[in-house]
């Protein structure tokens, strides 16, 4: 699986932006989709997750109520929609799949077997 990642860039504080994410690979809907961020000094951090084929979705307590996670597996592509962004959300977004994740795991990035190359989200106040 490749992932692709796109949809960055330099946003003032309280905007918005998309990240989408592509795979290829025939059996995208199989994968737990997640997007991680990263910024320099930092262990990557968790933002969001959806849990394989079930659809559920998950966050970190930060974003919940602004971000969205979102999947077509049609087009085998995850989004992640960000409203109402703040400087602290500043940082390098990865997307990832992980085939084997237990919900208990799912925000351990060690638990996810593929990386997108990371896109740079910059929040200006």
């Amino acid at each position: 699986v490749q992932l692709q990642a796109c949809g960055g860039g330099l946003v003032q504080a309280g905007g918005s932006l998309r990240l989408s994410c592509v795979a290829s690979g025939r059996t995208f809907s199989t994968y737990t989709m997640a997007w991680f961020r990263q910024v320099p000094g930092k262990e990557r951090e968790f933002v969001a997750a959806n849990f394989r084929s079930y659809g559920s979705t998950y966050y970190r307590d930060s974003v919940k109520g602004r971000f969205t996670i979102s999947r077509d597996n049609a087009k085998n592509t995850v989004l992640l929609q960000m409203n109402s962004l703040k400087p602290e959300d500043t940082a390098v977004y990865y997307c990832a799949a992980g085939l084997r994740l237990i919900l208990s795991s799912i925000s351990d990035p060690r638990g996810y077997d593929y990386w997108g190359q990371g896109t740079q989200v910059t929040v200006s106040s």
